[in-house]
């Protein structure tokens, strides 16, 4: 069994991919801690597709760009709802959806009148975690250790705006920035994640480890606490797994992220559906007919 833990540390590309695993574990959980409670979660899915233009225009100006691209396009697509949102009587789901289609058809225009075809979209699209440098993992941990130490800083003041913002704003917070700062966050985990799980799974390691937290814990602060370990846990898993049985890495690290869940949704202490009280009987009840027909 040690044997079977310390085989793929062996193996430089290993080691990288379980870093970065575990650092986007940290990071997905506590950012996506605050787009559960905040009911925000589909802002973080047009993001995440809404990034597609900025890769085009970066990746034909120059690949080391690719990046600062990505996070321009998503926070550029967060602020597009907002003002849609804000500056209409257009509900805010139905400015979402008309974003996040609208970058993503920018963004595979310019793909072809950029002739950019040597733009690997597979790999935006579904990540490539075994391909990470060290340079991508000292970037990612720069990005955890910014997010982290801004969400200790200012706990209090975003704890408050996030349950009522509008008695933040009366009082004084300056809301606007905060909520910046907030899709700031979203989009420099979605970079950051884009090479591991790909921009159409990064909203699972976004959602999956603090919806599971949800589950099990009351306070805002365990929920990104208990998320950040099952991120870790599910990372770590993932990897193993995709070593050992040859399957992708970043969906095997998707796959772990909602068996938690499920575990979390059936066992849950005070919301598992089979640890509520008549659980069983209800059982019973569904099964005695079946019992009966079949004398």
């Amino acid at each position: 069994m040690w044997h079977g833990l310390i085989e793929p540390l062996q193996w430089g590309y290993m080691r990288e991919a379980i870093a970065i695993a575990v650092l986007l574990g940290i990071l997905g959980a506590v950012v996506g801690s605050y787009l559960i409670v905040q009911q925000m979660v589909m802002i973080g899915h047009v993001i995440a597709h809404a990034v597609l233009p900025g890769l085009s225009i970066a990746f034909f100006v120059g690949e080391q760009f690719l990046s600062l691209g990505a996070f321009i396009a998503g926070t550029l697509s967060a602020l597009v709802v907002a003002g849609i949102h804000q500056r209409s009587r257009v509900k805010v789901d139905a400015a979402m959806a008309l974003t996040l289609t609208s970058f993503l058809g920018l963004g595979v225009i310019l793909i072809s009148l950029l002739e950019t075809n040597q733009f690997d979209l597979s790999s935006i699209l579904f990540g490539d975690i075994l391909g990470v440098r060290t340079s991508d993992v000292w970037h990612t941990l720069m990005i955890t250790v910014v997010i982290l130490l801004l969400t200790k800083l200012f706990y209090k003041e975003l704890l408050f705006y996030t349950f009522d913002p509008l008695g933040a704003q009366a009082s004084g917070l300056p809301v606007t920035t905060m909520y910046f700062g907030f899709i700031c966050a979203i989009t420099l985990t979605i970079v950051a994640s884009m090479q591991t799980v790909g921009v159409l799974l990064v909203i699972s390691l976004l959602v999956g480890p603090a919806i599971t937290a949800y589950l099990l814990v009351k306070e805002l602060h365990q929920m990104m606490g208990l998320g950040a370990i099952i991120g870790v846990m599910a990372g770590v898993s993932g990897m193993y797994l995709s070593y050992y049985l040859d399957l992708p890495s970043g969906s095997a690290i998707v796959l772990v992220v909602f068996s938690f869940f499920i575990l979390a949704f059936l066992f849950s202490p005070t919301q598992g559906i089979l640890t509520e009280p008549g659980t069983f009987r209800w059982i019973y009840k569904i099964l005695q007919p079946i019992k009966l027909w079949r004398r």
